[in-house]
């Protein structure tokens, strides 16, 4: 079946014209679409016969809402949707300042197994196609009543295992045939695919790039991020120099505080000498509560002198504010298994 939701204009229109139908039909089905329609036969004003060749050849995806969860806490909300195979993802929409922000999924579960993060556990299904990664967006616009503005691509999933599809999102979301979501309103973060990072730093797009780093040597790293017995973290850190060199634009790393196991001065100081001249911001997240990993996060004490530590030495860094983590909506708490009882 053809992912038609995944086309822009010029593709959409080849594949019309190759079928047999009017060039001027793709602007139709495009513009039905924009409006969510949710069939073939509400494209109302199509010819009957190209309605019954899209039935058959192609399909709508889509991201259905079936579970909403609220914050009480802050105004974050957690939602789970239901794919058109019947596969659930969850993503996050908060509200900052700036606006609402969008945490979206790019696949069903993760390969990637961080001892830290609930995804990795619940095992890996598929990868996302663009429309479904835009439908995402496009539901939780429809429940909340507002436009969203900014898009981050951390939910679950590692997005450069879904190289192709996460290109392809970026470039059809941004124009004006889709949402139009500004590429600098957009992250993509990686747990470090080095050969992707090299990939994206080529294509030179305007979104930004967040490379999860959780630790300063390759001993402790490798033992919360298997990825990095594949691509250890001089390769990493080679990869983002010349991501930052090709594009010119800071780069994220994001960085877990763990209670005793990558928090001490001493780590914080070897942190800050990997860093060291790096254009780079850090974005240092206590761990949230991830059943069966029985990490606990850093105490506020802990956590102020690691920033101390890291901002004396020049290095730029945050500690991130916690959203959603009285609905499991917190980095890391997103999962790929449901009990029935959940859906």
């Amino acid at each position: 079946m053809t992912d038609i939701k995944s086309m822009n204009l010029g593709e959409l229109t080849a594949y019309l014209t190759e079928n047999g139908f009017e060039k001027f039909r793709a602007k139709q089905v495009l513009s039905w679409i924009k409006q969510d329609v949710a069939d073939f036969d509400g494209m109302t004003n199509l010819p009957q016969k190209l309605r019954e060749f899209l039935k058959a050849d192609a399909y709508l995806a889509c991201a259905d809402i079936v579970r909403v969860q609220r914050s009480k806490i802050d105004d974050t909300v957690k939602y789970l949707f239901r794919l058109y195979d019947g596969e659930y993802v969850e993503g996050v929409l908060m509200q900052y300042h700036h606006g609402r922000t969008m945490c979206i999924s790019s696949q069903v579960g993760c390969k990637m197994g961080c001892t830290f993060c609930a995804t990795g556990k619940s095992g890996f299904s598929r990868s996302l196609t663009a429309s479904e990664m835009i439908a995402q967006i496009r539901s939780a616009e429809l429940d909340c009543g507002e436009r969203i503005s900014n898009v981050v691509l951390m939910g679950m999933g590692e997005p450069f295992d879904n190289y192709d599809n996460v290109i392809r999102f970026l470039k059809l979301v941004s124009s004006e045939d889709s949402l139009h979501i500004g590429m600098r309103h957009i992250t993509v973060s990686t747990c470090g695919i080095v050969p992707r990072i090299k990939d994206f730093a080529d294509l030179e797009l305007q979104c930004g790039l967040s490379v999860s780093l959780h630790a300063p040597n390759d001993e402790a790293r490798s033992r919360t991020m298997p990825v990095n017995r594949r691509y250890p973290i001089r390769e990493v850190m080679d990869a983002s120099r010349y991501y930052v060199k090709k594009t010119n634009r800071r780069i994220t790393f994001e960085y877990a505080l763990i209670d005793g196991e990558n928090d001490s001065d001493a780590v914080a100081r070897e942190l800050a000498q990997l860093l060291k001249g790096f254009l780079c911001h850090v974005n240092l997240i206590p761990v949230n509560n991830v059943t069966g990993a029985g990490y606990r996060k850093s105490s506020i004490q802990r956590q102020q002198a690691f920033v101390n530590i890291l901002s004396a030495a020049g290095i730029n860094a945050t500690v991130r504010r916690t959203l959603g983590s009285d609905i499991d909506a917190s980095c890391g708490q997103l999962k790929r298994n449901f009990m029935k009882g959940d859906v």
